[in-house]
């Protein structure tokens, strides 16, 4: 087990101990009470501590897709029209969430469902805040780090830079994890997507089947059941694992983006941990909600509470401007 797999797991215990305070939408870690500066200054700041930071390990999180009109997850609103329409329509669901959770009449609707979703993510353009931030990090030695499925990271940068540590929607497994191996779910979903055309299912032969035992397969996700948690999953934390224990001795920047209330085992108390360990350190943060600093980091970071989408085009606009 890597080093940053361990982190997570020990945050995890300590969701877990602390359960109650989480669901309210609270931390039981002390936090800061610095008033915070002006949005301005908080922008400058921002540009500044990536353009001294010798390497930045960015924390993308549901937040960061949000932004950028990837906000279908959780509510039955436009954006989840758009994608998911007819199902919409026909079953009153909250979110693309909602949907996974539901009982269906029939696995061949579940499945129909289930490939609009992917294919909805798989084929979805870079999000503007993705290409902010890609400006806002130009010239820098940087990793990705997510706990997003939906694939905005590595349609921007190679495989071997990005850590998907909740897995990828391109991606199936066996729902029963009989055997470690993953497979394609891109040219299958599209296939999917023809032969339902206007409909809501899929025909019962379309089903995707497990390659080795035959029972159904399953994106590589975790969520919704068994997420297999083998040599990808392996391979995902040893990425991120690496990254860090080479540059623990320089200053390096955790940059946090969009992590709710749900997860904050996996990137934001990581990173809060790593910044009070590693000396020369920092932390930034962009969430809209939560103004969520520990005390005893306050002097090494920062947090601004404003869209992200904003923030990061208007600090990756004050840098382009520092470097002409």
């Amino acid at each position: 087990m890597s080093f940053y797999e361990n982190l997570v797991m020990e945050m995890q215990r300590n969701y877990s101990r602390h359960y109650g305070l989480y669901a309210a939408g609270k931390t039981p870690y002390e936090l800061s009470r610095k008033p915070a500066l002006p949005y301005p200054e908080q922008i400058r700041r921002l540009a500044q501590e990536v353009q001294e930071a010798d390497c930045v390990l960015v924390g993308g999180a549901s937040g960061l897709s949000a932004a950028g009109g990837g906000d279908f997850y959780y509510e039955d609103n436009a954006s989840y029209r758009k994608y998911f329409g007819k199902f919409a329509r026909k079953y009153h669901f909250k979110g693309a969430f909602d949907g996974m959770m539901r009982p269906w009449e029939s696995r061949e609707e579940f499945w129909g469902y289930l490939a609009t979703f992917l294919h909805t993510t798989q084929t979805a353009e870079v999000r503007e805040p993705y290409k902010d931030l890609d400006a806002l990090l130009a010239g820098k030695d940087f990793f990705l780090l997510t706990t997003n499925q939906d694939t905005q990271f590595v349609k921007l940068y190679p495989e071997e830079q990005v850590a998907e540590i909740q897995g990828d929607h391109r991606f199936f497994q066996c729902a029963r994890c009989c055997r470690d191996d993953t497979w394609d779910a891109v040219k299958p979903v599209e296939e999917m997507i023809k032969v339902m055309g206007e409909g809501t299912s899929v025909p019962s032969d379309w089903i995707l089947r497990c390659p080795h035992c035959g029972g159904e397969a399953f994106p590589w996700v975790r969520g919704y059941g068994n997420f297999l948690q083998g040599r990808k999953y392996d391979g995902e934390y040893q990425k991120v694992s690496k990254y860090i224990e080479k540059r623990k001795e320089k200053k390096i920047l955790f940059l946090e983006l969009g992590v709710g209330r749900l997860t904050p085992m996996f990137i934001q108390e990581p990173f809060w941990a790593l910044t009070l360990a590693l000396p020369k350190a920092r932390y930034f943060a962009v969430n809209n909600q939560y103004h969520f600093l520990p005390k005893e980091i306050e002097e090494k970071g920062m947090v601004i509470v404003e869209d992200i989408a904003k923030v990061l085009k208007d600090a990756a606009k004050i840098r382009a401007g520092k470097k002409n």
